[in-house]
């Protein structure tokens, strides 16, 4: 290949590197095409830990992490409570990101009982937002919308149904949740922060 070949080739590499960067940066959503839509959240309706309702539509234009906790669990919750708390950490400061943590024991979970267990977190209530509501509507959320347990084999009596999930679901802007990740692991928790930090992007 004679030298003039070979500074064509290279110009050209050049500038498909540099279009692919100045794609990435000014095509909204580009860089997130890595983690495909696995669900679409439904319409929701709960109530928070000050007695206000939440709905989908409260929710709209921000990212966010979405859990199910019970408060008096002494098993996985304080884990995955812990390493949300990472999450909240590092995210807090984001006018577009939000926690969500439902509570699967909403039998137990008054809204009285979660906002004891919100000002016991000591964080700001109005970014890790703590809710509450009807159980079939919470565990529908669950498996249908967030994708975080099995929705194959439920048990037909909602009376003995019980969600105990250690997974985390991120949510994009439009409602599409991205990913699920486990949320016992730090090290998912870690890339679930920098997956959000890529959906936060203009």
């Amino acid at each position: 290949m004679s030298k003039k070949s070979l500074l064509y080739l290279g110009f050209f590499a050049a500038v498909a590197v540099a279009f692919y960067f100045v794609v990435v940066a000014l095509v909204p959503g580009f860089n997130t095409k890595e983690f495909p839509p696995v669900s679409t959240v439904r319409p929701f309706n709960f109530t928070n830990q000050d007695g206000q309702q939440v709905t989908n539509k409260d929710v709209e234009g921000k990212v966010q992490a979405v859990e199910y906790f019970f408060t008096t669990c002494k098993g996985i919750c304080p884990i995955m409570n812990n390493n949300m708390r990472m999450v909240y950490d590092d995210l807090k400061d984001e006018p577009d990101f939000l926690i969500l943590s439902h509570t699967c024991q909403p039998e137990v979970d008054s809204v009285a009982q979660i906002k004891k267990y919100a000002d016991s977190m000591k964080v700001d209530t109005k970014k890790w937002i703590f809710l509450t509501g009807r159980k079939d509507s919470l565990y529908n959320m669950a498996r249908l919308s967030y994708t975080i347990d099995d929705n194959k084999n439920p048990l037909t009596s909602i009376e003995n149904d019980f969600i105990h999930s250690q997974f985390f679901a991120l949510v994009d802007k439009e409602g599409n949740v991205r990913k699920i990740y486990d949320g016992l692991k730090k090290s998912e928790v870690n890339k679930m922060i920098a997956d959000a930090r890529k959906l936060l992007k203009p």
